[in-house]
C-alpha cells in the first residue's frame, strides 16, 4: 500500500464502504477515550492525515509486550500494523527477514527524518557501552540514540522501556534504563504495564496518527485517559472493601466468595491504570478477577516494591489516612451506632403508645391505632 494515504484513501482502496469508514472512526474515538462531541474531528482527521510511518525497535525484554500487543481487539493488531499506520521496521515480527531489514531501518530513518513515530521496547542496557543487548550486530543503546535523533515523537511501550522494568532491579547489572533517560529533546509518553493493556498502546498510537500529536500526560507522563483513574476506583470488589470485607489467606472461604484483596498484598489503591475498566481479552479478565492481586506493574521500580503479598501499611485516600482496621473499626461503630439508634426510638415510639392508650382509657376512648384496625 502507499505508505502515505490517508485512512480514508485506504479504505477506499479496500473497497470498504464510507458506513465502515464511519463506524471505524466512531469506534476509534471510544478508544482514545475521546468525547463523542469530537467524532466530526475523528472523522476529519482520518479523511486528511496521513498515515505515520512508524519503527518499532525491541531492546532488553523478554517480548511480553508483544504478546500482549498482538492480542489487541479493538482494533486488531493486524488492523493497526496493516491500516493504520506505516509499518517501516519491527525487528520482532520481520526477523527472518535477515540483513536487508537493517538496510530498510536507515532509509526510513533517512526518508521520513522529522516525521515518523519510534516505538520502543525494553529496557536500555548502558553498562559497558550497551554490549548486554545486541540488535543487527549493533548495541541497541546506539540504535536508539540514532533512531531517536530524526523521531518526532517516541512511545516508551512496557514498564522496561518507561522505567527500566526488571532489568532495572537491584543489584541491576547492566545499568538498564529507561528510554528517557539516554534520549532527551523529544516529546515521549509513557505506556508502562508488565505487559501493559493493548488497547491502550493502540489507543495512544491512534491518537498520534490522527492528530499529529501525542494524547494529553499526567505528571509522569502517562495518557491522562488511560492512567487517570486507581484500579481502586474502577474495581468489581471495591463494595467488599467498603464493607470491610477481606481476604485474609488465598485458600480462605473469603477468597472463594471474591472478596476485597486488599489484605493479601493488592496495590490497587495506589496504581493508576484502566485494568478496572478495559481489562484484556477484549475486556474478558484481569488478574484481580482472576484472584490475584494487583502488583501495580505500570508503577515506577515496581520489581523492586517487595513483597507482593503483603497489605499496604495505609490507603492513599485524599486529605486523609486511613487503613483496613480503621474502616473496619469505622464500620462497627456505625453499625452500633445504628443498633443503638434504632433501639431508642423504638422505645420512645413504644413509649408514645403507650401514653395514648393511657389517655383514651381514660376518656372512654380507643387510641387512633386501634380505631384504624377496626
Amino acid at each position: 500500500m502507499d505508505k502515505r494515504d490517508t485512512l480514508w484513501e485506504l479504505f477506499q482502496k479496500k473497497n470498504i464502504s464510507r458506513r465502515d469508514f464511519l463506524k471505524t472512526c466512531v469506534a476509534l474515538t471510544s478508544l482514545m477515550g475521546l468525547s463523542t462531541e469530537l467524532i466530526p474531528q475523528v472523522v476529519e482527521a482520518a479523511e486528511q492525515k496521513p498515515l505515520p510511518p512508524v519503527i518499532w525497535l525491541h531492546g532488553h525484554e523478554c517480548t511480553g509486550c508483544d504478546e500482549s500487543f498482538i492480542r489487541s481487539q479493538s482494533p486488531l493488531a493486524s488492523d493497526l500494523v496493516l491500516n493504520m499506520i506505516a509499518l517501516e521496521y519491527m525487528d520482532v515480527l520481520a526477523s527472518a527477514a535477515g540483513e536487508p531489514l537493517e538496510h530498510h531501518l536507515e532509509e526510513t530513518i533517512s526518508k521520513y527524518a522529522g516525521q515518523y513515530l519510534l516505538v520502543f521496547e525494553g529496557a536500555v542496557p548502558t553498562a559497558e557501552n550497551g554490549i548486554y543487548c545486541m540488535v543487527g550486530g549493533k548495541p541497541i543503546l546506539e540504535t536508539l540514540k540514532h533512531a531517536a535523533s530524526g523521531a518526532l515523537a517516541i512511545i516508551e511501550n512496557g514498564s522496561c522501556a518507561a522505567w527500566g522494568g526488571i532489568q532495572a532491579a537491584r543489584p541491576n547489572p547492566t545499568n538498564s534504563v529507561a528510554v528517557s533517560e539516554v534520549v532527551r529533546g523529544k516529546p515521549i509518553v509513557k505506556v508502562p504495564g508488565c505487559p501493559p493493556i493493548p488497547e491502550v498502546l493502540t489507543g495512544t498510537i491512534m491518537h498520534f496518527a490522527l492528530f499529529g500529536q501525542l494524547p494529553p500526560v499526567d505528571s509522569q507522563g502517562r495518557p491522562k485517559q488511560f492512567f487517570g483513574n486507581r484500579i481502586h476506583d474502577t474495581c468489581y470488589r471495591r463494595p467488599f472493601f467498603d464493607s470491610g470485607m477481606f481476604v485474609e489467606n488465598f485458600d480462605d472461604i473469603a477468597s472463594k466468595a471474591g472478596w476485597c484483596l486488599y489484605k493479601v498484598g493488592c496495590r490497587g489503591p495506589e496504581a493508576y491504570n484502566s485494568c478496572g475498566n478495559m481489562r484484556w481479552w477484549n475486556g474478558m479478565s484481569y488478574p484481580i478477577q482472576s484472584g490475584a492481586p494487583c502488583v501495580a506493574c505500570a508503577a515506577n521500580n515496581f520489581w523492586d516494591n517487595d513483597p507482593f503479598y503483603e497489605r499496604l501499611p495505609n490507603i492513599p485516600v485524599p486529605n486523609t489516612i486511613a487503613n483496613a482496621d480503621k474502616i473496619g473499626g469505622i464500620l462497627a461503630g456505625v453499625t452500633a451506632a445504628g443498633v443503638v439508634a434504632h433501639g431508642v426510638a423504638s422505645y420512645i415510639q413504644h413509649k408514645v403508645h403507650q401514653s395514648k392508650e393511657e389517655k383514651a382509657h381514660g376518656a372512654g376512648q380507643q387510641p387512633e391505632g386501634d380505631r384504624d384496625n377496626e
